[in-house]
Order: structure tokens, then C-alpha cells, then sequence
């Protein structure tokens, strides 16, 4: 068999290495931004169409209503109808509770399940998102914005406060969208979610206290320490008659979930149980004059659909920080649920959704609600997966809700005033409790003890200090946890399969065999500034200890072999130790050898001229070929050295 080289500098070679000159800067730059910003490709139909066709299709892609709705049928929506009416029943008794949650008018709840899902159905992408207001991003609104205004003193100012945090939200998601910036919202693990989720929901269950107790005097504060502590102040304030009440309806609640959960078909059973609660509540409140006994009742509730409220989108700097502050950090909160919410129900069908599609939609829907009294919408969970067991096939159903809720506005709005506070505090907490998932706390656990610590204090943060840092304290945890992954990256010694050519890491087979004056090490990540030093030094100790090993076998290493394969990048600093790294080794009589560079790594170690230092006979396709280059190269020098003997 013909000896392997990597350049073809000796002998035969079967698989040539490609040397071939580097790409330019602007051809380099437009592939990275290419896969950094275009990952998905998604004008790969665009490619050899006609100018009318990219046109078409250029306005399908950007408003995806022009893509679905031609194709719509009666059939479609017969489904659609049925889901739109199902979420309808649950946005209605949601808005009220979600909006009193963020220290609103409750019709400002009823506005929200309008005008949005209007235009999330032009501009959405997911066909079983269904939208509406979310507890945790209402809390975070009214904890933000209360620490500069003040809800009952200043009802006004804070509405208006909360209108420009809306407006804030949205064009921080739209923002996001245009420019493909979806890779920041990434940076909201799993493990993140999960433990904000069940905190956020802890505090909103504590929170609701109030309303089952029937307590007047609460705190402002979020945490679960001032809340247990304001309780037990204000305990001689507790109203047997709400808590019952509040028991009772939480408890039907709970047992409608219990039964979905049993029986999945049943699912509707859940689905209207906040609206039977909101209705026996309306019914029980006005034939029984609840608010004579300390039941405190929702109130005045207007007819009509929403009015403008441009005039009181607010931008005074002395309160402008708290809604730039709510806005930013529910913009990244409502983004991370509301895709990960989609994509989820999307992968049930065998589906996609493009998530920066849908930050403009969100961004679109909440820059316009912001102008129509409407605040911070986004696809929760629970309405989304009614939607789904509904059997919705389109966007068609978030319209079908929004008819709904405009026909609740014209004719029904005001029957709703005699809702009582303590079912509305009733239905948040049933729908938290779904929220808190210990499962998935427990799973973290016994799989990877560092997420379980990232969701532990997320979940913490939350609960005994304050929204924004637990949600700071995780995603830092999350973030220096990648930092270590890329300043410590793995690395693994290669051996030889028996009876194959495959090469693998001899800790994980331990029956893989030594190759003879030869080391063989696999590098696993890119080699950059933060890492390089490293790299070097755990480089240099693989051959120390492959060099005492070898001397206790009477052998010796002649060949480092780097497999580059899995190293995507280098950057000068990286280049810079590889050169230290060879001069280091060089002083051994020990050579260095390159196997399988890829396009990037090539073309920066071919203008750094490091190839031409280690000399291309030196660089090769494959393990397999690099190690019959380096016998070849032992067996020449072995004859040349006999032929000197015998000369």
C-alpha cells in the first residue's frame, strides 16, 4: 500500500488535503452573517423563481396571512370556530383576573383579548398559538411601575405608565425580529424558564391571599417574606365568609384540572371552569349582595370596544425608567414563552414556526395594543393548549376569540361588574399552581445537578428577593456556565479501535489500543483568547504523561496527531499557542501533525503562514492517513539511518 502524506510531498497520496487560497474578508463576513443571523435559510424558495414569484412569495413569508388564508376552508373553520369560542370563554375570566393582577381596570384585560389576536393572525406564524395576557409578565409590570407610582393614588399615571411599558415591550420584540436577534432570547435556558416560571407563580399564588381572605391592607412588595409577613400583620382582617368562598371555587377549579388530567378528552371541562366560576360568582354576588358581607366586587365595567390611548402613552423622564425597565425585561420574558409555546405545539403536528417571524408579530401586536388601551399580550400556555385540544387548524381561531371578545365588549362587559374578587384570585392561583412543575425541578436533578442549581435560583431569587434578580441571578449562572465550557473545553486522547480504522476516546473505550510513537489527542471546541492557554497546558501534560507511560513500555512519542475536526474556529491568540505549542514540542524531537482542519481553521492558519511553518506534508484528511504518513516518515528516517551505518 502506497504511503498517505498530507500535501503530497512524498510518495503517493490517496486523499489530498485542500490548500486552496483563502476566501476574501466580504465572502468570509456574508457566510457568518449568513449562518449567524439566517440559520434557517428561509428564502431557499426564492432561488431561481421569476420576479412575480419572489414577489409573492416575499409577501407570504413577511405576512403569513397572504400564505395560509387562500388555501382556508368551510371545513377549517368549522374547527377554528369551535377553538375560538373555547378560548373566548377562558380569555374573558383571564383578562379580568390578569389585569386586577397588574393593578389595572379589569376592561383593560378585555381590550387585550381584541385588537392582538387581530394582529397576530396576519402576522403569526404559529397556527395554535393562542394570544392573550400572561400572570408573570403582569406582575412584573405592576412590581416595576408601583415602585415609582402609585396605583391607588395615581390610577391615571399608572395606566399610562403601563401603556408606554407595552409600547416599550414591542418595539424592543420588533426590534429583535427585523435584525434575527433571536439568539439573545436563547440565552433564557430551559432551566431559567422553568425555575422564574415556578417562583413567579409561587409569588402570584401568595399575592392572591388577598383576594381569598378578603384582606384591605397588602403589601407592594414581591417577595414571599413581606407577603407571609403582611398576612400575618393584618390576620384579624381575614373574612371567613370570602375564604370560604374562595375555597370553594378553588377547589372546583382544581378538580376540573384533575379531571382533564384523568380523561384528556375532557379537556373542555377545565377550559370553561374559570368562566362557570366567573358566572356563579356574578349570579351568587348580586342575589346575595356579597359586598354587605366584605366580598369586594370588580365594579363598573363600560361597554364598548377599546378607545385610542395614544394620548396616554407617557415619556416624562422623571418616572420613564420603570416602564423602559418592565418593557425590556417582559419583552424577553413574553419572546421566550410565547416561542417556546409555539415551537412545542408546532413539533406535536410535525410543524416549524420561525421564532424571529413571530418576535415581529408580538412586537407588532403590542407596539399597536399599546395604542388601543390594550397592555402586555404575549401566547400563554394555558390557552394555547385549550386551542390545541380544541382542534384549531389556523390562525383563523385567534380572530374567531377576538369576535368573541368584541361582542363580550358591545353587549355583555357590564353583566361582568358583579364579578367577585375572591373568584377572580381563585382562578389565578388554580391556573399558577399548573405552573409550579416539580417534575421537571426533580428531572433536572437527577440529570444534570448545574441546571438544577440555574432553576433553583431562579426559582429562589424570585421568591425571596425580586423578579429581576432571580432572573438575573440564573441567566448569569447560565452564562458562566457556557463561559466554562469554552475556557475549559474538553479534550480526549484517541486510540484504535481493534480490527477497525475507526478512532475513539480511549477513557470512554477503554479497549481502544496505543499506537506506537504516536499520541493521538482530539480537541472539541474552538480555539480562541480565552481558552488558549489552557489548551496548551493540558496539551502539553497529555504528552508528559503519554511520554512516561511510553518510557515504562521501553517506547517513546515522535508524533503528536491534533484532531481539529471539532474545532470550528481560531482566532490569532489560538494560532499564537499552536505555535508555542509546536516550539515546545519541537525541543523533544517531537513532531506535530494536523488532521482534518476545517474551512475557517484552514484559511486562518494559511494566512498566518502557520502551514508553511509545520510544512504541508504535515497536514492530513483523516487520523487514519496521518498515522501512515507518520510510519512512512519513521521507516524512511529507520532506513536512512541503516544505509549511513552500512556506508
Amino acid at each position: 500500500m502506497a504511503p498517505v502524506v498530507g500535501g503530497g510531498a512524498a510518495g503517493e497520496t490517496f486523499h489530498k488535503v485542500n490548500f486552496a487560497a483563502p476566501r476574501s474578508f466580504a465572502a468570509a463576513f456574508k457566510s457568518d452573517l449568513k449562518e449567524t443571523l439566517f440559520p434557517d435559510d428561509p428564502f431557499h424558495d426564492f432561488k431561481g423563481k421569476p420576479l412575480p414569484i419572489k414577489a409573492k412569495k416575499a409577501l407570504q413569508y413577511f405576512v403569513p396571512i397572504f400564505e395560509w388564508l387562500p388555501k382556508y376552508t368551510r371545513k377549517l373553520f368549522m374547527y377554528d370556530l369551535l377553538a375560538g369560542i373555547t378560548i373566548a370563554s377562558l380569555a374573558i375570566p383571564q383578562g379580568i383576573s390578569y389585569a386586577k393582577l397588574a393593578n389595572i381596570p379589569p376592561i383593560i384585560g378585555l381590550y387585550s383579548s381584541f385588537v392582538p389576536p387581530l394582529i397576530y393572525s396576519v402576522f403569526g406564524s404559529s397556527k395554535h398559538l393562542a394570544v392573550g395576557t400572561v400572570a408573570a409578565s403582569s406582575l412584573i409590570i405592576a412590581a416595576t411601575i408601583e415602585a415609582k407610582v402609585n396605583p391607588i393614588e395615581n390610577p391615571q399615571l399608572y395606566l399610562n405608565l403601563v401603556f408606554t411599558a407595552t409600547l416599550v415591550s414591542g418595539v424592543t420584540q420588533l426590534i429583535l425580529g427585523v435584525f434575527r436577534l433571536g439568539i439573545l432570547v436563547d440565552f433564557l435556558s430551559h432551566s431559567t424558564i422553568t425555575g422564574f416560571m415556578g417562583g413567579t407563580a409561587t409569588l402570584i399564588c401568595l399575592q392572591q391571599l388577598k383576594g381569598i381572605f378578603g384582606l384591605k391592607h397588602f403589601t407592594t412588595h414581591t417577595d414571599m417574606v413581606s407577603v407571609i409577613r403582611v398576612i400575618l400583620k393584618n390576620r384579624k382582617e381575614i373574612r371567613w365568609e370570602s375564604t370560604v368562598v374562595g375555597v370553594v371555587f378553588l377547589v372546583f377549579l382544581q378538580f376540573t384540572r384533575f379531571v382533564k388530567q384523568k380523561k384528556p378528552k375532557l379537556f373542555w371541562v377545565s377550559a370553561i371552569a374559570p368562566m362557570v366560576v366567573v358566572v356563579t360568582g356574578c349570579v351568587f354576588a348580586y342575589v346575595a349582595h356579597v359586598e354587605k358581607h366584605g366580598i369586594a366586587i370588580v365594579g363598573d365595567l363600560k361597554k364598548g370596544i377599546n378607545p385610542s390611548s395614544l394620548k396616554n402613552l407617557d415619556f416624562d423622564p422623571k418616572y420613564l425608567s420603570a416602564p423602559i425597565q418592565a418593557g425590556l425585561v417582559t419583552a424577553m420574558i413574553a419572546l421566550a414563552e410565547g416561542i417556546a409555546i409555539g415551537r412545542s405545539f408546532a413539533i406535536m403536528e410535525n410543524q416549524q414556526i420561525d421564532g424571529n417571524k413571530e418576535m415581529i408579530a408580538f412586537g407588532l401586536m403590542n407596539i399597536i395594543g399599546s395604542f388601543t388601551s390594550c397592555y402586555l399580550t404575549t401566547g400563554p400556555f394555558s390557552k394555547t393548549a385549550v386551542n390545541y385540544n380544541a382542534g384549531c387548524k389556523t390562525q383563523m381561531a385567534n380572530v374567531v376569540m377576538s369576535i368573541c371578545m368584541m361582542l363580550t365588549l358591545f353587549f355583555l362587559a357590564p353583566l361582568f361588574s358583579y364579578t367577585p374578587l375572591v373568584a377572580l384570585s381563585a382562578i389565578i392561583m388554580s391556573a399558577m399552581l399548573g405552573l409550579i412543575e416539580y417534575d421537571k425541578a426533580y428531572h433536572l436533578y437527577k440529570t444534570d445537578k448545574f441546571d438544577f442549581i440555574i432553576c433553583m435560583a431562579a426559582f429562589f431569587g424570585v421568591a425571596f428577593i425580586s423578579m429581576d434578580v432571580g432572573l438575573m441571578l440564573s441567566v448569569g449562572l447560565a452564562l458562566l456556565r457556557a463561559l466554562l465550557y469554552v475556557a475549559r473545553p474538553s479534550s480526549s486522547k484517541l486510540g484504535n479501535i481493534p480490527d477497525t480504522s475507526v478512532y475513539r476516546d480511549m477513557e470512554q473505550y477503554p479497549g481502544a489500543i496505543d499506537i506506537p510513537k504516536t499520541l493521538i489527542l482530539q480537541l472539541g471546541s474552538p480555539i480562541y483568547f480565552a481558552n488558549s492557554g489552557y489548551l496548551r497546558e493540558r496539551i502539553l501534560r497529555w504528552v508528559r504523561d503519554e511520554e512516561a507511560k511510553k518510557a515504562s513500555e521501553g517506547d517513546d512519542v515522535e508524533y503528536v496527531i491534533l484532531d481539529f475536526g471539532g474545532v470550528t474556529s481560531i482566532d490569532i491568540t489560538g494560532v499564537e499557542t499552536l505555535v508555542e505549542i509546536r516550539r515546545s514540542l519541537e525541543v523533544k524531537e517531537i513532531k506535530v501533525v494536523i488532521v482534518n482542519p476545517r474551512l475557517e481553521v484552514m484559511e486562518k492558519l494559511i494566512v498566518t503562514n502557520f502551514i508553511d511553518k509545520i510544512g504541508k506534508e504535515r497536514v492530513f484528511l483523516s487520523i487514519e492517513d496521518a498515522i501512515e504518513g507518520c510510519n512512512f516518515s519513521l521507516t524512511h528516517i529507520k532506513d536512512c539511518g541503516s544505509e549511513e551505518l552500512r556506508q
